[in-house]
């Protein structure tokens, strides 16, 4: 038996650490934001995401682009780095707001409400990732934060190749080590001029953000910019009233506090144990899960 079959033993007994990878197997592997969105809402929305306009979906990436720049400035940049439980309830209210407003406007409130709802999502997740012990000045935590964004859960447009968490991962892992690398060393350029949070907000910036940053940031959004459309596409339909666009709001939000959460258990297990233990450890998880064993989301997302 070798080094990583005792390490993989030693995490499969031990009950705190399995039970918390449960948990993040069920966040994560939970049916993606439009499979909820259907089953929420029914038919009507499925077939206005599929008739949204081409020209309509390349104003929403766009728009996406520049929000997402200006969330990770504006939401890793300002956040204290003290630990503390995570607000998913405050920030699931500050986006069923911005929703409200967005949705009675219709698609150009949408527009208008876009990079404040991503800043607030983006806190969200920054806070979760705090709340598990990560301190938002790591660099890598950072890269993590925006990782979260191309995780999705099972969809139906995935297919078996890109499907589950640590396939979506891997899609941004790299380019997310080469950003991590270049986000330490334009703070490292800047901290001599502008000392701690303002060496970050001047490095996260959009004119001074590297180009493996752009990189993820584009990785992401071509994940990202698919559900949006599809929650765009849901606030849009004239026989739904503007306040769904709070509703929307609050699942898109527990949608992605789920991803975090699960994305963030998952980073501080393999801190403890190892990458590739605890990737196996999910595996297995996620296969007794596909056999009908698995552990209920519902109870996980308590």
């Amino acid at each position: 038996m070798n080094h990583c079959d005792d390490a993989l033993d030693a995490l499969l007994l031990h009950a705190d650490d399995m039970a918390d990878l449960r948990r993040a197997v069920a966040l994560l592997e939970q049916p993606a934001f439009s499979i909820q969105l259907v089953n929420l809402l029914g038919a009507p929305i499925e077939v206005a995401a599929s008739k949204l306009p081409a020209r309509a979906r390349a104003k929403l990436h766009a728009a996406l682009r520049v929000a997402m720049h200006k969330a990770v400035q504006g939401a890793l940049s300002t956040m204290d780095d003290t630990p503390a439980p995570a607000s998913t309830r405050l920030h699931k209210l500050a986006t069923a707001a911005t929703g409200a407003i967005g949705g009675f406007f219709g698609g150009w409130g949408l527009l208008a409400e876009l990079p404040v709802t991503t800043t607030l999502m983006m806190r969200a997740v920054a806070d979760i990732a705090r709340s598990e012990g990560f301190s938002l000045a790591d660099p890598r935590v950072q890269v993590a934060c925006i990782e979260v964004f191309a995780l999705g859960g099972s969809s139906r447009r995935d297919d078996a190749a890109e499907s589950g968490y640590y396939a979506a991962r891997s899609l941004v892992a790299e380019v997310g080590k080469h950003a991590a690398r270049e986000l330490v060393d334009i703070s490292a350029r800047q901290a001599g001029q502008h000392a701690g949070e303002h060496a970050l907000r001047r490095a996260l910036s959009p004119e001074r953000a590297g180009s493996y940053l752009a990189r993820l940031i584009e990785a992401v959004l071509s994940r990202f910019g698919i559900v949006l459309s599809e929650k765009a596409a849901a606030q849009v339909v004239p026989v739904l009233s503007a306040g769904t666009g709070a509703l929307l709001n609050t699942l898109f939000t527990d949608h992605y506090q789920a991803m975090a959460r699960g994305h963030f258990i998952v980073m501080r297990l393999e801190d403890r144990h190892g990458e590739a233990v605890v990737r196996e450890a999910y595996r297995r998880l996620q296969q007794a899960r596909v056999a009908g064993t698995g552990v209920d989301v519902a109870a996980a997302s308590a």
